[in-house]
């Protein structure tokens, strides 16, 4: 994996390319960027909760329920390359869901938090695993359980559409809606303000 610069060389985007993705403030911000943790449901779905349930022949016995989770491909792409280029991510999320871990096998997420009543624990070991600051960490949410990380990371993201009071804490917000590229949409801010975007782009995956 390509390792995160202390110090990102200057940038081959313009400044005005720049400035239309975000305040100089921002862009400051996710230059520092060494892990990127988030919420699931409502930042990486568009927080829909499906539940299927199967019937029983017989009506007997409690039937078989299973959940279904929709993910973006662009947010895959996105993470994909957050990995090749040597940030590290994770996921936070108050249900226990084996869709969601699967999908961080598949994107060689780093670190997978599922069950999370209270996230603050597991942000704290995040960072105390990753070897970073809490500067160096940026989090995206959408709602009020995901305020007091907010309020930590370096780099604060609500997604569009998200919680008011979220938002008011948060640096930046999505353009894109949750579910819809929210996480593609950070790690390009990320990369693009560290001036690795060009690097990334050869190394996608399909």
């Amino acid at each position: 994996m390509t390792p995160v610069a202390e110090e990102p060389g200057a940038s081959p985007m313009s400044d005005t390319a720049l400035a239309c993705l975000a305040s100089p403030d921002v862009l400051a911000r996710a230059r520092k960027i060494k892990l990127f943790l988030m919420d699931v449901d409502g930042t990486l779905t568009d927080g829909d909760v499906c539940l299927i349930s199967a019937t029983i022949a017989d009506g007997l016995g409690e039937p078989i329920v299973s959940e279904m989770k929709v993910f973006n491909a662009q947010d895959g792409q996105g993470l994909s390359l957050a990995h090749t280029m040597g940030i590290q991510t994770g996921f936070i999320t108050g249900r226990h869901s084996p869709a969601v871990a699967k999908r961080a096998q598949e994107l060689k997420v780093t670190f997978v938090y599922l069950g999370q009543e209270k996230k603050t624990a597991a942000f704290e070991e995040c960072v105390q695993k990753a070897g970073v600051t809490e500067d160096e960490v940026a989090y995206m949410g959408d709602d009020l359980p995901d305020i007091p990380l907010a309020q930590r990371a370096g780099l604060a993201v609500c997604v569009a559409g998200g919680a008011p009071e979220l938002a008011a804490v948060c640096h930046f917000t999505t353009r894109r809606l949750a579910g819809r590229g929210t996480a593609r949409e950070v790690v390009e801010l990320i990369l693009k303000a560290q001036g690795r975007w060009e690097e990334a782009v050869p190394q996608a995956l399909a």
